[in-house]
């Protein structure tokens, strides 16, 4: 199976500029042939019951299968792999994910990583948590497409496993504090409220604030310690993102008092990215999903460089973090894709009298750290 990177290279390459643009990346159709979609769990044309099946990043049409309350995908031959429904099927969060019905483990892939849910009985918290396990599962279904090691902490890796605490701040304090350590992300499930996220966002002047993007950032954090501390890459991130030994406490007390730096623009994607190496890694590192997401969905949709095209300046070769890396010209071409993918879309936001779709400037040294991350990601050697 290819991975996210290699699906985008090769239809970026065959129709980005051409007008048979394949479909594929958050594109389904239902056995009717009508348009589902990756949240899906019934076809509201012919009432089909809809499922989506993690390891081939499919939403597919479901026929009963050979034992109750198992399922086949639609157009399996009849000695197909049988299926069940995901344990939260019926809860508030909805999962539409399926698990291997032979699989002692009655959560999916996304589910099974939650350590602590809030409590149900609160209708608040049943509105939060929806929000967020569908935020959490698109977070999944990218990282299994990137080939990326991702695996409980509860129940199948307890020392480089992954695990999740929602939790809601009680009325008396303290706030919960989204962040991440040793594994656990750890979110306020406040965040779920578009109002309060807002009012959040405003006061802190970020220019973007969502659940994914929160998901994206902290799980950037874990991947850090998972790829890169004590890794031969770990000296090429000094090198390049700052010396993480930088006191993380006073860096935070440093931004919090004076500010980023005037011309933090220069070198990181966000003026948080700059309080430190940590942060810079996960920022970027968050950029790099936002970004192989966006335009595998766009492809998926027919969406094409023929569709977006305008006069951007573009980035060369030589900006890269790796100039003579064999794949080097493809990572290019994706982010160029991308940036006529942006400025489109942010012109379509400013048409609807709403903020940017994308509110980020790319500068070169931003280009190479995603370059970096999409090295690290694939899993390469760092180069000479």
């Amino acid at each position: 199976m290819f991975s996210l990177f290699e699906s985008l290279s090769k239809r970026l390459t065959d129709s980005w500029h051409l007008r048979d643009t394949p479909r594929r990346g958050k594109s389904y159709r239902c056995r009717c042939g009508r348009p589902v979609f990756f949240r899906n769990s019934l076809c509201l044309g012919c009432q089909a019951p809809l499922g989506y099946e993690p390891l081939t990043e499919e939403v597919r049409a479901l026929e009963p299968g050979p034992a109750a309350d198992t399922w086949r995908l639609h157009g399996d031959a009849g000695d197909g792999p049988a299926y069940k429904r995901c344990e939260n099927f019926d809860s508030p969060a909805g999962c539409n994910w399926l698990v291997p019905a032979d699989d002692p483990q009655t959560f999916c892939l996304a589910c099974r990583l939650n350590r602590t849910i809030p409590s149900l009985a609160d209708a608040d918290n049943q509105r939060y948590w929806r929000a967020i396990e569908i935020a959490k599962r698109r977070l999944v279904a990218q990282l299994i497409a990137l080939d990326l090691p991702i695996k409980s902490k509860e129940t199948e890796d307890p020392e480089h496993g992954l695990m999740f605490d929602f939790l809601r701040s009680p009325p008396e304090g303290p706030r919960v504090l989204t962040g991440h350590a040793g594994g656990l992300i750890t979110l306020n499930v406040e965040e779920a409220d578009d109002a309060r996220r807002e009012k959040i966002r405003h006061d802190l002047r970020e220019p973007y604030r969502t659940l994914l993007g929160h998901f994206r950032h902290e799980v950037g954090h874990y991947y850090w310690d998972r790829l890169i501390a004590g890794t031969p890459w770990h000296e090429p991130f000094r090198a390049l993102f700052g010396d993480e030994r930088a006191d993380y406490a006073a860096a935070l007390k440093t931004n919090y008092e004076m500010g980023p730096p005037a011309d933090w623009r220069d070198s990181f994607i966000s003026s948080y990215a700059s309080v430190h190496p940590w942060e810079d890694w996960a920022e970027t590192w968050a950029h790099y999903m936002h970004l192989t997401d966006s335009l595998d969905t766009a492809l998926g949709f027919g969406i094409s460089g023929n569709d977006v095209e305008t006069e951007l300046e573009r980035f060369k070769l030589e900006d890269m973090y790796a100039p003579n890396h064999p794949d080097a010209k493809r990572v290019l071409s994706l982010i160029h894709s991308w940036l006529e993918l942006i400025t489109v879309l942010n012109e379509l936001s400013r048409s609807m009298g709403q903020p940017d779709f994308y509110p980020f400037v790319m500068s070169r040294p931003v280009l190479r750290k995603l370059h970096f991350i999409h090295l690290v990601v694939k899993g390469e050697p760092p180069p000479a």
